[in-house]
């Protein structure tokens, strides 16, 4: 799995760069003004489509980050109200189990009143 990734990456990187033309080198120009030169520094340069393809993985990668800290949250919530739930079973059981054996203690009393009682007859 982890090598067809990769060689599907390479691939996509080798089909990229061959389809790029290399930049003809513009002629040489005068030397522009020191205040003409600082202008367009200014101005932010347009993206190259590398740049751009950064910049949409990193974008992809938050989001990933982004949809597995929910993930996580949801389980966390999960597992919290699983072990919620199963704490209540317990009690309900352990409350069960109590009134079972009070019941079974006094059905006991009663049948060794009623065998004393039947004895003393």
């Amino acid at each position: 799995m982890k090598h067809s990734i990769l060689v599907a990456a390479l691939l996509a990187v080798a089909v990229s760069a061959c389809g790029k033309k290399e930049e003809v080198a513009a002629p040489a120009q005068a030397p522009a003004p020191v205040e003409q030169q600082a202008a367009p520094a200014a101005t932010p340069a347009e993206p190259t489509p590398a740049e751009a393809a950064k910049e949409e993985a990193a974008a992809a990668v938050d989001a990933a980050k982004e949809g597995a800290a929910d993930a996580v949250d949801a389980a966390k919530q999960a597992a919290d109200a699983a072990v919620d739930a199963a704490k209540q079973a317990a009690d309900a059981t352990v409350e069960a189990a109590k009134e079972g054996a009070a019941a079974a203690a006094d059905a006991v009393k009663e049948g060794a009143e009623a065998a004393k009682d039947a004895v003393q007859k």
